[in-house]
């Protein structure tokens, strides 16, 4: 099958690429690989033992350029930084807005009921 019919039967607009992730991802992260923020985003995450979805955006995602998804991202979530973290389908802002959360122990409340596991701890697409 060729990377064109491929693409065809996978989501047609990167609209629906993004929302498909959000929605099969109890966590899920859009990053790019030398952002610090990101990285801090992802070491609370890991130091919290929980699982997450990760796209870097910079590492050209498979299907959709990732400028398109972070194009797609700001429409949506008014955030135009990375990271861009949702938790079972919520937004949650950036690194200063996950960190605030850990802090005060609303993250442990967001998590405390995840729609279902990822996988793998980090993944690239």
């Amino acid at each position: 099958m060729s990377a064109i019919s491929q693409k065809s039967q996978e989501s047609k607009t990167v609209g629906e690429y993004v929302e498909k992730l959000i929605q099969e991802n109890p966590i899920m992260i859009f990053s790019k690989s030398y952002c610090p923020y990101c990285k801090k985003a992802k070491g609370i995450f890991e130091t919290l033992n929980v699982k997450y979805k990760a796209i870097e955006l910079d590492n050209n995602p498979d299907q959709f350029d990732g400028k398109d998804i972070q194009n797609y991202l700001k429409i949506k979530t008014k955030q135009g930084t990375v990271p861009n973290i949702f938790i079972n389908s919520e937004h949650i802002g950036g690194s200063d807005d996950l960190s605030d959360a850990n802090e005060n122990g609303t993250l442990k409340e967001k998590l405390a009921n995840p729609k279902k596991n990822s996988e793998s701890q980090s993944t690239d697409i």
